[in-house]
Order: structure tokens, then C-alpha cells, then sequence
């Protein structure tokens, strides 16, 4: 039984627009944006917000609200090139409490704030991932696969398939960096990774002629896995100890962590299997592990996503973040590897940890505590386990913490509510609002939105959307669109602006459809049970999730269940094309984008994860492939793919096409030169067109 809620009121019809493409497609991020303040950051240490506001640096005290302009954009010109260089004020990258840079070309440029000296750096041409140490002024970065510390070459590889400096494990792990300064910035610690034995992989050039084949390295499932280690450099000895994590070398490290005293280095080491991790303790100046604080193992897969974080003013007491018992939360250890306390618990999520309060002994964290359709701010104090919420109001917030905790800057919406900037004292007793944005689409005529609840074949609550056709007629009925994604580490719905949660699903509403979306088990933000159902099985229980949307879509007496489509991206295409095969009477019409369509041919680290490998579950692998049921689609199919995918490599649908041709099945079949994974810019209006056209061709009455 459907538990339905409505969303939206209906609104008034009279002298309302229609959406056009580009505003359904990017709308929300250019012309029809939300209003708010720009490029927001908080001076460390201090209770100054920064934003730019006409072309130039605006600093407030938010307690005790003295406003003044730092510099203005004609200013910085002048002081900096002596002409108008700069069109626009350039983001803060923070130093310390007082310095500041920010890169232009391959000039770094800081200075301290109130003053109009400046300081210039030329960096070599190419140099990315900068970091700078606070304490020493150290500057670390990467020039093609080399790191570099200030003028010198920390490394120099010629086999470019041995990169240091850079994220590894292809991102997994919450890796986004390579370069881990330590606390008082006199060693640097870094990433090395061995790729020369992963397989080869062409992606083709198509822009010049002739084409030209870029060689990426791609490990696919059960095959050879990069080595990855991590080294630390000692500037004064100019030497690099490598951190000694032994065999075998195709495990994860991931979690670096320093200890305040920069004696220690902790890496928490995940086997390949991904189902026990470490957490062990290295001396940084030798290499030798010191010993091993605790283990974790889960009987389907560990998922290491956070480093250490250290209490304030502690060199022995740390937050871990762990799923042990079924939802992330937050424990408290000492460096003996003793828990003294869990810090959060309960069935729900820490999301993020926003700032330590040396204060009040806090830590500021969002999690979906309310709903996982919502994310608010909380604290809880390490000392005992006390919690509190410190924002009110329903929706979806992000914050932006200064690094004392005692403020953060809310960034919020919901169904009704476009964006709302606050600025928040963290004790919850004051807030300010700082710019609410009028409703960028008062104009539009809005399709009535209603919040759906289901309950898959185990009870589990499952929360969708349902989007009915503007100009409603309860008497008519209308065909259906079918938005899915349904994989791991992703949650489509929130209660956030707009209540559709994407235009391009209003735009199909103004056109006649009812759209339905829904986060079936296997996604994000619900707990390990729900994440890990689909696990070793990938494409049968999502589906299932989703065929009960499809039973509540036949219940609704305004649905021709005769004209219903299906789509979806990456995961989705996965989905899309796994429903037009192996449901092939429910859906009329399908469009997968970026499909997988054999996870064997899919990147080692998310694959195993979910999977585990070819060799140790050859059933799963082979009841989610569907390059042997291309015999089973009956439905009209588009396949679309970016020819410069690394990601989902453009094989996979090839690969599909091909056994289409040999089976004498029907498959239409699109293409993006020049796009990765992704259809991103003014391309992607051209793609949502194709993707409408398609529906209307095979969806609209008479077809």
C-alpha cells in the first residue's frame, strides 16, 4: 500500500512559460540559479566570513557585524599586472589566519590580509595540486606524474605509468589527493603508484586526423591491480622513506593520517578482497610499523572513507569513523587502539564532520537523523556523548564550519523554500539570516509534485517522487517516464528546491508525461543492509525495488501503463538496459546513457567491492551480464555513449551492439565525440533533446 503526501499546491495556470530545454537542462545552474553569496570562506581562526560581492573581497564580522571591503577587482589588477588581467575576483585559498593565495596561470600569488603587498611565485607550466604548509610556506605539487617541493623535484620518474602526488585506488576510498603535509608542515607525506602492470586501454582522439589513440591504464575486474605505497619526504635530508606496509602489494591503503607530533604516520590498509581492513601505526622518520590499533572485517565488504581526526590539543585521542553496526557513525579511540566511547549511534547516518569545538568539547557533524531525505547540523560533545540539534528547519542543509566550530554558514532548502543563507552560532541559541533567494521559478507553470512511500518485500521504507503532467486530468491517461539510478553510493532524493529535483522531469511533465523516481535498496544513505542487499548481485534486487514503482504506477487510473519509458545514466544505463531485458514486457521504451553491460570489463576497486571478483562469483557475474539477453528486448532501446568515456569504457555498448547485430535484434544507438563519462556544457542540452525525442517518437499517442 502507497502512503502519499502532497508536495506542492496546484498553482495557478494563467500567463505561465513552459520550460525551455536549455532552462530544463542547465536552467538551475545559470539562468533560473537560486540566489545566495558567493564564494564564501571563513579566515581561520576567526569569526570573518569572506564572500565576493561587486568585484571585490568582502570581509564580516559576523560577531559583531562590521561589514568593510578588503580589495576591490581593479585593485588587485593594478597591484598585481598593471592592467586588467582578472575579470572576475579569484577564489581564497587560506594559508593560516592571515595569508592567503590564489593561482592565475602559472603564477601563484598570496598575501596577507589588509595589506597590498603581494607575493609572486611561478610555478612550473603544468603544475596542479598545489599545497602549501602553513608553518614552513612549504609549496608541494605535481608536474605530469612528478612531485615537486618548492623548486625541487621530490621525484623523478620517466615511466609515466609510476605517478606520485596524485589520488590513487581511481578515487575510491574518499581518496581526493596525493599530498598530506604534516601538522607543523616540516615532512610531506605522498602517494607512489605502480601502474605498469595493469592492462592498457585506448581511448580514441577523434578530433584530429587521423585519429589518435591516448593509452590510459585500466584495471578491470579480476585482473592485475596497481601497487600503491606512500612515502614520506624529509625537506632537509631531501631523502624519501617509504612507508613499509608489506605484502600483498595490490592491497588499498587509504585514511593517511598524521599524528599532531609528526612522528607517526597511520594508514588504514584494506586487503584487496575488501572485506578486512587495519588501522596500523608507521614511525614516519624510519618506515617500521609500530603496531596495529584495531581491525575491521564485514563478511561482504569494508568501506574505509574518512582519515583519523585528531582531538584538539591531543596526541593520543582520535575520531574514527566506522559501519560496525550498521550505520556510519563516529567512536572515539585512543592511539593504544582502545575505544573509550561511540560518540553516535542510532539507525542513521553521519554524513560529515564540519569542525572540532575546543570550547565546548564538540564535534559539529550533519547527519540524516530526521529523514534520509534531509540533512541537518548536530553536535555532540566527546567527553559524554551528549547531542544536540542545532539548525530547525526541514529540508536539505549544507554547511560551511570556521575552523573554531562556534559558527557555520547555512546553505538550505526544501520543497517550498528556494535557498536560504544563515549564518548560525553552533550553541543554537542565535542565527541570522543572511539572503533568502526569491523563487527563481514563480513564472513557470509547475507540475504538481506528491512524495511516495513503498515498502519493498523485507518492509524497507523505499521514497520516491511522483511528478503529474501540468494541466492535470484525473479522467485522462497519460504515459509514464521512469528516472532511475539505483546504485551504490548514490541517493537521487531529497527535500530540496525544487521538489521535483530536476527540471528536465517538470519539462516532461509539461509535456504530457507522469515521471516517477525512486531510491530502491542498494543506494546511498541508509545503512549497510540497505546497501549491501544488492551485493554479489548487482541489477536483480534494485530491480525488484523498482518493479513495485512500476505496480504502483499500473495502480494509478490515470497511467497507460501500455506507454511507459525508462532512463537513466551510468548505474542507470546499467538498470535501464537490465529492465528492457529482463523485464521486457513492463517497459515500451528505453534510454540507458553510459551503460555498463558486463561488470567484468568495470574498474577492479567498485567492482569487487560490490561483486567481489569474476573468478570467486562467476554466477553473479553472468546473471548481470547483459551482453547475452540481447535476445530477450522486444521494447525500443537507444544506447547512448561519450567515445571519450574512461569511466564506463565505450566497449561495453559496443561490445552490446555487436551481439544486437548478431542476434538480428533492433538497438538505436548514440554518440557523443569528445565527452567522457558525462555529457556536461552546452552539449548536454543537445542530449536531453535526443533523450526527449526519442520518448515522444515511441511514447506520444499514435505510436
Amino acid at each position: 500500500m502507497a502512503l502519499v503526501t502532497l508536495m506542492l499546491p496546484n498553482l495557478a495556470l494563467a500567463q505561465k512559460k513552459n520550460f525551455t530545454m536549455a532552462e530544463a537542462t542547465n536552467g538551475m545552474s545559470t539562468s533560473l540559479a537560486t540566489k545566495g553569496l558567493k564564494q564564501l570562506s571563513w579566515q581561520p581562526g576567526t569569526s570573518n566570513l569572506f564572500q565576493v560581492a561587486n568585484n571585490a573581497w568582502v570581509r564580516t564580522n559576523v560577531a559583531n557585524g562590521a561589514v568593510d571591503t578588503v580589495l576591490r577587482l581593479a585593485q588587485l589588477n593594478e597591484l598585481l599586472f598593471g592592467k586588467d588581467s582578472l575579470k572576475a575576483m579569484p577564489f581564497l585559498n587560506w594559508i593560516d589566519k592571515e595569508q592567503f593565495y590564489f593561482n592565475s596561470g602559472d603564477q601563484l600569488n598570496s598575501s596577507f590580509v589588509g595589506k597590498n603587498t603581494w607575493m609572486s611565485k611561478a610555478l612550473p607550466k603544468g603544475a596542479e595540486n598545489i599545497f602549501i604548509a602553513p608553518e614552513t610556506n612549504y609549496i608541494a605539487f605535481t608536474v605530469g606524474n612528478n612531485l615537486w617541493l618548492n623548486d625541487n623535484k621530490v621525484t623523478n620518474e620517466s615511466n609515466p605509468n609510476i605517478i606520485s602526488g596524485k589520488a590513487v585506488h581511481r578515487d575510491e576510498f574518499g581518496i581526493d589527493r596525493g599530498i598530506f603535509f604534516s601538522p607543523k608542515g616540516n615532512l610531506l607525506a605522498y602517494y607512489r603508484m605502480d601502474q605498469t602492470m595493469v592492462n592498457d586501454y585506448p581511448i580514441v582522439d577523434w578530433s584530429v586526423t587521423p585519429a589518435k589513440a591516448n593509452i590510459i591504464k585500466y584495471p578491470m575486474a579480476g585482473g592485475a591491480s596497481h601497487h600503491v605505497s606512500v612515502l614520506v619526504y624529509n625537506p632537509k635530508t631531501k631523502q624519501s622513506v617509504r612507508i613499509k606496509t608489506g605484502t600483498p602489494l595490490d592491497k588499498y591503503l587509504t585514511c593517511v593520517s598524521w599524528s599532531p607530533d609528526e612522528k607517526h604516520i597511520y594508514l588504514a590498509t584494506l586487503n584487496r578482497e575488501q572485506d578486512h581492513l587495519r588501522l596500523n601505526k608507521y614511525d614516519a622518520h624510519s618506515g617500521e610499523k609500530i603496531s596495529t590499533l584495531f581491525e575491521e572485517s564485514d563478511d561482504k565488504y569494508v568501506q574505509p572513507l574518512h582519515p583519523m581526526k585528531f582531538l584538539p590539543g591531543s596526541n593520543d585521542q582520535f575520531i574514527w569513523w566506522s559501519q560496525r553496526d550498521g550505520f556510519m557513525h563516529l567512536y572515539l579511540y585512543n592511539t593504544d587502539g582502545k575505544l573509550i566511547r561511540q560518540l553516535t549511534k542510532g539507525e542513521w547516518l553521519v554524513n560529515e564532520i564540519l569542525a572540532l569545538n575546543e570550547t565546548t568539547n564538540e564535534v559539529i557533524f550533519t547527519s540524516s537523523k530526521e529523514s534520509p531525505m534531509e540533512k541537518n547540523a548536530y553536535a555532540v560533545n566527546w567527553t559524554n556523548g551528549k547531542m544536540r540539534r542545532i539548525d530547525s528547519e526541514k529540508g536539505f542543509h549544507n554547511f560551511i564550519a570556521n575552523s573554531k566550530g562556534d559558527y557555520l554558514v547555512d546553505i538550505y532548502s526544501s520543497a517550498d523554500v528556494p535557498k536560504q543563507t544563515i549564518v548560525r552560532h553552533t550553541d543554537g541559541q542565535w542565527s541570522k539570516l543572511l539572503m533568502e533567494s526569491p523563487n527563481t521559478l514563480v513564472d513557470y507553470n509547475r507540475p504538481e509534485v506528491k512524495n511516495v512511500t513503498l515498502n519493498a518485500d523485507d518492509g524497507t521504507p523505499l521514497y520516491g517522487k511522483l511528478i503529474l503532467p501540468t494541466n492535470f486530468d484525473a479522467g485522462k491517461k497519460y504515459p509514464v517516464i521512469v528516472y532511475l539510478y539505483n546504485g551504490p553510493n548514490v541517493q537521487l532524493l531529497h527535500n530540496s528546491f525544487p521538489a521535483s529535483g530536476n527540471l528536465w522531469y517538470e519539462y516532461l511533465a509539461q509535456r504530457g508525461y507522469v515521471v516517477f523516481t525512486m531510491d530502491g535498496r542498494g543506494s546511498s544513505n541508509r545503512g549497510v543492509k540497505f546497501e549491501q542487499a544488492t551485493f554479489g548481485k548487482l541489477g536483480t534486487v534494485e530491480l525488484q525495488d523498482q518493479l513495485l514503482g512500476v505496480d504502483y504506477l499500473k495502480s494509478l487510473p490515470y497511467v497507460d501503463a501500455s506507454r511507459m519509458g525508462i532512463h537513466g545514466w551510468s548505474y542507470g544505463g546499467f538498470m535501464t538496459t537490465s529492465m528492457m531485458l529482463r523485464f521486457p514486457d513492463v517497459f515500451k521504451v528505453g534510454v540507458a546513457g553510459g551503460p555498463v553491460m558486463d561488470w567484468s570489463m568495470y574498474e577492479i576497486m567498485y567492482t569487487e567491492r560490490y561483486m567481489n571478483t569474476p573468478q570467486d562469483n562467476p554466477k553473479g557475474y553472468e546473471a548481470s551480464n547483459l551482453l547475452t539477453k540481447t535476445k530477450n528486448l522486444k521494447g525500443k532501446l537507444l544506447l547512448i555513449h561519450g567515445a571519450d568515456d574512461d569511466v564506463v569504457v565505450w566497449q561495453h555498448s559496443i561490445n552490446f551492439v555487436k551481439k544486437c547485430v548478431d542476434n538480428n535484434i533492433p538497438v538505436d544507438y548514440f554518440m557523443y565525440p569528445g565527452h567522457p563519462h558525462n555529457v556536461r556544457g552546452k552539449d548536454r542540452v543537445h542530449l536531453m533533446q535526443k533523450i526527449t525525442d526519442y520518448f515522444d517518437l515511441y511514447l506520444k499517442p499514435g505510436n
